[in-house]
């Protein structure tokens, strides 16, 4: 498989996430505290696909790199909301489990790809006078 037929597959797949996060949010039960909740893993899970999007169309390696640092941020922050369901049991951690996992394999992929192209970077020829 090459590099763009993977992009696309994984925008598939984080456009597949983020609705799965969209139908959880909308099954959380109306309640001042869930709908803080509902808005922020809401916005988290929705963006990490927006970013990878946005970073499989970067102009540069260096906006590349800075697109899957946002992908990475935002999954660490839905992986936040997700743990933070289950332990308030306001979401049986059962029903949390697939998403759960999604989102850390997610997680580990973009860490991957944000190493390797940090490492593929060839730093500047040095100044000589």
């Amino acid at each position: 498989m090459n590099n763009k037929e993977f992009g696309k597959l994984m925008e598939i797949r984080t456009r597949k996430f983020a609705i799965n996060i969209i139908q959880l949010s909308c099954s959380l039960k109306y309640s001042p505290e869930n709908i803080v909740i509902k808005n922020q893993i809401t916005k988290s899970g929705s963006s990490i696909g927006a970013n990878y999007r946005e970073a499989n169309r970067a102009r540069s390696k260096a906006e590349f790199i800075a697109k899957m640092g946002d992908c990475v941020k935002e999954l660490d922050e839905t992986i936040y909301w997700l743990e933070l369901l289950a332990e308030a049991a306001i979401v049986p951690t059962s029903k949390l489990a697939h998403l759960q996992d999604e989102c850390n394999q997610l997680l580990s992929i973009f860490i991957a790809i944000g190493k390797k192209a940090k490492s593929s970077i060839r730093p500047a020829p040095a100044f000589r006078r």
